[in-house]
């Protein structure tokens, strides 16, 4: 194993273009029955717009080069490429932050918010919130590429990202993240808590305290959570389970991965049905293929697996004594009770947000940003 860090550029072939042109072109749709809309899943004339749309206009050549404006890096740790963006503010006293993103989601998730972070005076912010951020593609995801080893779960990934600061030079950073992003980096938080000094997470998770009395609203989130269970989680089963399976045709059909991630950002963010109302259609469609072009659908998912059949999760492992800020989304999918989650986390700072979703820095940038800004000056 190398400790080298080395530039990335990403360079898609012509020929990988022209075969997703070509496969657009050919898809095969699904048929539906009148009248049901997203009830049974993607919804048969939106995603036909949206398939035409990137078969047709999009322009990945416009955002591959916006991206590699971006200072893109890759190191290998622990027999596996782990790509991330480093972006170090002018300011000497700016705060290394890492930010982690989830699933179906990427890098893209960020691009809204880097600037902000790491230049706020060009953003209408102050010089002294200013970060160092450290941006990288989990393991098995994007540019880091696909896994080729069992038990790349979240907390494998989580030393594998401590190992990432210390080569960067950082002995005391932030930590920030949602989805898988929430969980790696909680148990970043544990395993390298001597050199975090604080996480930021727009979802905590908990354990259930029969102890607490829950107030109404708070007994609502539960109800939710539990039909979100019931209604919206048969993605974890298949992931968890088989995921190989699905990358038969996530893989080989682009129509295919993109009804099944977009209909993620749908489902998950506070658009109320509309996607356009928060998302730019050039966003969804970079990030989906992000996943096409580097083939990591299925290694993505693999996540899930590892984890469910591991059992290995920070919060099995101790509780979170650093620092937490809390950002809490109304759409976020969990939503867990604070005194439930004030057993497993040092929570001093919770905001309640008036809108958003479960792809928060995405949906909401500037008060995403100004949360992570507020929290972070009690730990500087």
């Amino acid at each position: 194993m190398t400790a080298a860090i080395e530039p990335f550029r990403i360079e898609v072939s012509d020929e990988v273009l022209d075969d997703l042109k070509l496969r657009l072109e050919r898809t095969r749709y699904p048929d539906q029955i009148p009248g049901t809309g997203w009830e049974y899943g993607a919804e048969l004339d939106q995603m036909r717009s949206i398939l035409a749309y990137w078969r047709d206009e999009y322009d990945w050549r416009e955002h591959e080069s916006a991206l590699n404006e971006l200072p893109h890096f890759r190191t290998e740790i622990d027999g596996q490429m782990i790509h991330f963006l480093h972006l170090r503010s002018t300011h000497e006293a700016a705060l290394p932050i890492i930010i982690s993103h989830g699933w179906p989601g990427s890098i893209v998730e960020f691009l809204r918010i880097l600037g902000p972070l790491v230049q706020p005076e060009k953003h209408g912010g102050d010089p002294a919130d200013a970060f160092h951020v450290v941006c990288p593609s989990l393991p098995g995801y994007g540019f880091s590429g696909p896994t080729a080893s069992r038990q790349w779960d979240a907390r494998r990934i989580a030393e594998a990202f401590a190992v990432l600061m210390s080569r960067l030079g950082y002995d005391r950073y932030g930590a920030q993240g949602g989805d898988w992003g929430a969980i790696v980096s909680t148990e970043l938080s544990i395993l390298d808590r001597q050199h975090v000094c604080g996480l930021h997470t727009n979802m905590p998770l908990a354990f259930p305290d029969p102890s607490v009395e829950l107030t109404e609203s708070e007994k609502k989130d539960v109800a939710d959570m539990a039909q979100w269970d019931q209604d919206e989680a048969g993605y974890q089963k298949i992931q968890g389970t088989k995921p190989q399976t699905l990358g038969f045709g996530l893989n080989d059909s682009p129509a295919g991965l993109a009804a099944w991630v977009i209909e993620k950002f749908r489902t998950w963010s506070d658009c109320d049905g509309d996607l356009s109302s928060v998302f730019d259609r050039d966003d969804l469609l970079t990030n989906v293929m992000i996943y096409w072009v580097t083939q990591t659908i299925t290694s993505s998912t693999r996540l899930y697996y590892e984890v469910f059949k591991g059992g290995r999760i920070g919060l099995l492992e101790g509780r979170v004594e650093v620092p937490v800020g809390v950002a809490r989304f109304p759409k976020e999918i969990m939503r867990f009770p604070r005194k439930w989650v004030e057993n497993q986390y040092n929570v001093t700072h919770w905001t309640e947000m008036a809108r958003g979703g479960h792809f928060a820095a995405m949906e909401q940038p500037e008060v995403f940003v100004d949360d992570v800004r507020k929290f972070f000056r009690s730990v500087r």
